[in-house]
Order: structure tokens, then C-alpha cells, then sequence
């Protein structure tokens, strides 16, 4: 049976098949993705220590959520320039660079929602 053939389930399953095992490929290779999917489990363990509300879970989880798909597309771009030029082009580290930043807007962002999650906790324990 053709891939056009598959019916909207199965083809939904199959993307979603697809989907983990990018997830996978990340979380084994992509340094930056193991640095960011860390500092997402301590700040969820955190967030259970110090009993934060589920609005604050929600937002946290999204800020976590956007920061690793910000990279995985990150790197799929860089991944993508690497193919299309292997040789040292300033167009293509210029696009690189532009990738890299939209990974820098969602870390940003995601640490002053942290900020402001965390940081009147802190401030009752001292």
C-alpha cells in the first residue's frame, strides 16, 4: 500500500512515529538538547518541592517546551546548512547565527519566567 493510500490514522500514527524518533535522535546527540532537557527536569523537581501553582506548572512546562523545540529546529537548521555547504560560507554562518538566536529568544524568556516563578520563593526563604 502507497504512503497516500495509509488512511488518516495510520498516517498520523506514522508522523507521530516519526516525530519521537526525532525526539530520540536529539536527546542522544545533540548536546544543547541534554543541557536544556536537564535543566528542565531539576526545574520541574524544584517546581514539586516548592509546591507551585498549576498556572506556574503550566507556564513552566510551555517555557520548557518552547526552549526544546526552539533548539530542535535550531539544529535542524544547522544540520541542513552543513548538507547544502559543507565549506565555511559567512551566508551560511549568518543563517546559523539567526537560527541560534531564536533559541536565545525562547532561553531568555523562558529564564524570566522563572524569574518571576521562583524568584518570591527564594526571597521567603532568606
Amino acid at each position: 500500500m502507497s504512503a497516500n493510500q495509509d488512511g488518516f490514522v495510520k498516517g498520523r500514527l506514522k508522523s507521530l512515529r516519526y516525530s519521537f524518533r526525532g525526539m530520540l535522535i536529539l536527546i542522544r546527540s545533540e548536546h544543547s538538547i541534554m543541557v536544556q532537557l536537564g535543566i528542565g527536569v531539576l526545574v520541574s523537581i524544584l517546581g514539586f518541592l516548592v509546591g507551585i501553582s498549576p498556572t506556574e506548572w503550566m507556564l513552566q512546562t510551555l517555557c520548557i517546551g518552547m526552549v526544546l523545540a526552539a533548539e530542535g529546529l535550531n539544529t535542524a537548521v544547522e544540520k541542513l546548512c552543513d548538507f547544502v555547504n559543507p565549506e565555511y560560507d559567512p551566508k551560511i554562518g549568518r543563517i546559523k547565527d539567526i537560527s541560534a538566536g531564536g533559541v536565545g529568544f525562547a532561553a531568555v524568556l523562558a529564564v524570566v519566567v522563572g524569574i518571576i516563578i521562583y524568584a518570591p520563593r527564594v526571597a521567603n526563604l532568606l
